[in-house]
């Protein structure tokens, strides 16, 4: 009896593993997707609405789910609140949040070089500027989208599969 529970304790475990691995192949196109809408919002925001920077990102966050809206709420606090009288620039607080936030996020490195590189320019050049570097952040992204949706498509039935049949080798091995 002892050997049949630890016996579907591994065959759960294994499962559970390949589950999880297999949500964040799904995550990141879906991530990067809200990310790409975030960032489109912004350049409405900053072309059509002229929005100051901290509405701009606090109507942002209010948009879109988290964990995304977690890190523009950040900037959008820090730059409205104490830090802004402190002297910290747009620059470093957007830097803080993404630091703080991405691990929370399915999305890896490549993505996040694109979220900073935008970040070093937000609110430090003029509008048509920032705006030539939100579409180059759209850009990239959209390509990494791509290339994340590619890596779904590929392994994402593969981690079910390999988590589930990986605990049944080592159930067959306990055997």
């Amino acid at each position: 009896m002892l050997k049949f529970v630890g016996v579907l304790l591994v065959l759960f475990a294994g499962t559970m593993i390949g589950l999880v691995q297999s949500a964040r192949y799904a995550a990141r196109p879906r991530q990067i997707r809200e990310l790409l809408h975030a960032f489109q919002r912004l350049e409405t925001e900053i072309g059509y609405g002229r929005t100051p920077l901290p509405e701009a990102l606090a109507r942002i966050a209010a948009a879109i789910p988290k964990p995304l809206s977690a890190m523009f709420a950040s900037v959008s606090a820090s730059l409205a609140g104490e830090e802004a009288r402190s002297g910290e620039t747009v620059s470093e607080c957007w830097e803080r949040a993404v630091r703080d936030f991405w691990p929370a996020t399915a999305m890896k490195q490549p993505e996040r070089e694109a979220a900073l590189r935008l970040g070093a320019t937000l609110g430090g050049s003029g509008r048509e500027d920032q705006l030539k570097h939100l579409k180059l952040a759209f850009h990239q992204l959209q390509a990494e989208e791509a290339t994340a949706r590619e890596e779904q498509r590929k392994y994402e039935k593969l981690s079910r599969s390999l988590g589930m049949l990986g605990a049944a080798l080592i159930v067959i091995l306990m055997i």
